[in-house]
């Protein structure tokens, strides 16, 4: 077999694998090489204690005259989108002044969880991984799931974009509950087992192959080509990682359901049960780490508002049009109060479920309308941070980056670091 259909050849088990992993396009080769033509448990109490993180992102933001408070500490006004959190309050920390420092409207909400532009993290250490990934990269390894994605493929920049591996790599969403309820508690049949143990063989003995091969082509490529390469041994990295734990959990039973397959409706009809889903995943300890996007496909009609949230957002201050907004942004945050009243009813030992897991409310756009990606609207719950008060974070002079609460919540997940993203330290 020539170099060049060995090297194509790799391409091709690549992409059918895992969709981003093709080998890169190597310059200083292309006119010689390529050719110039712990089994989950059934019930509840898995992992008692174990620390749990939850973040839910929001690609539009909140009304922050109708979000953030006048008052700090414990005695901040209720405003008109924190009164949903009313039965909470003690349970959760509003922030005010965090962000990342950067623009880009649409196109930096991403950088919601990572604190880094997906376009400037090429020769970052690791790159724009967001804060979940991070943590599942320590932690994951200990529950069937490293993480769990939800979201959706549609919107404004093309679908979920909040969770980002080391490599780059945008993790693809679990778009509705019944596809979650079947990750969580559809247990594949003893053939499908069997043939799910020889595909991730197979599987791991290809990406030994292309390891390999990849080995020796670093060898007699230039330096630009060699930090090519550097990427794609990082995402071999992270699909030797999935086929670990595939290999681990692909003949442990998993949890028994707590009631029927639900059937996909739309995003605002569906948003209790993906909350109620993510609550039975951290209570089986099927995973500890979990991000939920409210994008593109939470639409305004299935509340009784015949417009886009889009268009919505760009307001121009005019009160009909953040009345709506409003409705919509309500809405939202029940939902997410309720999740909170759920976590804490959810016995952990001797605390609640809420006690365990650090629950992270927000967006990466602080005013849509002018589309700023400052002075995000940041709500922690539960997880040690569950203190009842406002914090009015930042002055004229001193900056802390929102990175430095991401260390803090990292450093309470038990992974010992002093760094992520954009932080200059630890929160304090």
């Amino acid at each position: 077999m020539s170099q060049s259909s060995s090297y194509d050849r790799r391409r091709f088990v690549l992409r059918s694998m895992a969709g981003s992993l093709a080998l890169p396009g190597l310059p200083s080769l292309m006119a010689n090489t390529v050719g110039s033509n712990s089994p989950v448990l059934a019930t509840s109490g898995a992992g008692v204690g174990a620390r749990r993180f939850v973040a839910v992102g929001n690609l539009l933001g909140f009304q922050q005259k109708h979000f953030f408070p006048e008052t700090p500490g414990k005695e901040f006004e209720e405003t008109t989108l924190l009164k949903p959190l009313a039965a909470n309050r003690d349970q959760i920390t509003v922030y005010r002044g965090l962000d990342h420092g950067i623009r880009g409207g649409h196109f930096a909400v991403h950088t919601f969880l990572s604190g880094v532009l997906h376009h400037e993290s090429k020769h970052r250490q690791d790159g724009n991984v967001t804060i979940d990934q991070y943590l599942a990269d320590e932690i994951g390894k200990q529950t069937r799931f490293a993480s769990l994605t939800v979201g959706s493929e549609g919107g404004i920049h093309g679908g979920c974009q909040l969770s980002w591996t080391k490599s780059g790599i945008r993790v693809p969403p679990i778009t509705g509950p019944a596809e979650l309820f079947d990750r969580l508690f559809k247990t594949d049949s003893e053939q499908r087992r069997s043939q799910k143990v020889r595909e991730n063989s197979l599987q791991a003995s290809i990406l030994d192959s292309i390891t390999e091969e990849a080995g020796a082509l670093s060898k007699r490529v230039n330096q630009e080509d060699r930090a090519k390469l550097d990427e794609y041994f990082s995402s071999i990295r992270d699909v030797e990682k999935r086929l670990e734990v595939r290999r681990r959990w692909a003949d442990q039973p998993k949890p028994e359901a707590p009631f029927e397959r639900p059937a996909d409706t739309n995003t605002v009809d569906d948003l209790p049960m993906l909350y109620e889903l993510i609550a039975l995943a951290l209570q089986t300890d099927s995973t500890r780490i979990a991000t939920l996007e409210i994008g593109g496909s939470f639409l305004p009609q299935n509340l009784g508002i015949d417009k886009s949230y889009h268009s919505l957002s760009h307001h121009g201050n005019d009160e009909e049009t953040v009345a709506h907004l409003v409705t919509l942004e309500t809405y939202q945050i029940e939902q997410f109060g309720k999740f909170l009243t759920r976590l804490s009813e959810i016995e952990d030992g001797e605390q609640t479920l809420l006690d365990s897991t650090a629950v992270l409310f927000g967006s990466g756009m602080g005013n849509g309308s002018s589309h700023t990606n400052t002075d995000l609207p940041i709500v922690l719950a539960g997880g040690g941070y569950g203190r009842g008060e406002y914090k009015k974070v930042n002055g004229n002079r001193h900056k802390i980056p929102l990175c430095n609460l991401y260390v803090d919540i990292a450093q309470k997940m038990g992974v010992q670091t002093e760094l992520f993203g954009t932080s200059t330290g630890s929160f304090s």
